[in-house]
């Protein structure tokens, strides 16, 4: 659907404001989407994004430092997240030997289970984006990497 149909808006002052806002309005929707995949699962779209990072990560642990830099939202308080997944069992920390104020991260056993449970959004993120052919996705990626660079 149009965005001035989702809206309810029939102009806009110029096609980078209207660029703007269908970005937002996009984002805004494809976080809905994700958030259905939530639903029931005991887990957040950002402790989601962590647990991703350090499957990535393991067997090996993982700093603090480079969660905070992969994490897609960077105003969330990827401290907060940890302890939050401690309490699930999802994530173990140790103090960095060689800093004692340093912590490492790893996923557990349970980590990895809830992640694999979760591996159907990878089929329905195909399935959300399946209305655009791949030249028009590759286009998309491409122009999103040149706005922010």
């Amino acid at each position: 659907m149009k965005l001035e149909d989702e809206i309810k808006q029939s102009s806009f002052k110029s096609p980078q404001q209207k660029l703007a806002i269908n970005l937002i309005y996009t984002a805004h929707w494809l976080q809905n989407q994700y958030a259905s995949f939530f639903k029931g699962k005991d887990i957040t779209l950002q402790q989601y994004n962590v647990l991703r990072i350090l499957r990535g990560q393991y067997p090996e642990y993982c700093h603090l430092k480079l969660i905070k830099e992969r994490m897609l939202d960077k105003m969330s308080d990827a401290s907060r997240i940890i302890d939050k997944l401690l309490l699930k069992g999802y994530v173990e920390r140790k103090s960095c030997p060689d800093d004692r104020r340093s912590v490492n991260i790893i996923i557990t056993k349970k980590g990895l289970k809830v992640l694999e449970s979760l591996d159907f959004i990878d089929d329905s993120t195909d399935k959300i984006f399946s209305g655009l052919p791949t030249k028009e996705i590759e286009n998309l990626n491409n122009s999103l990497d040149k706005i922010r660079s």
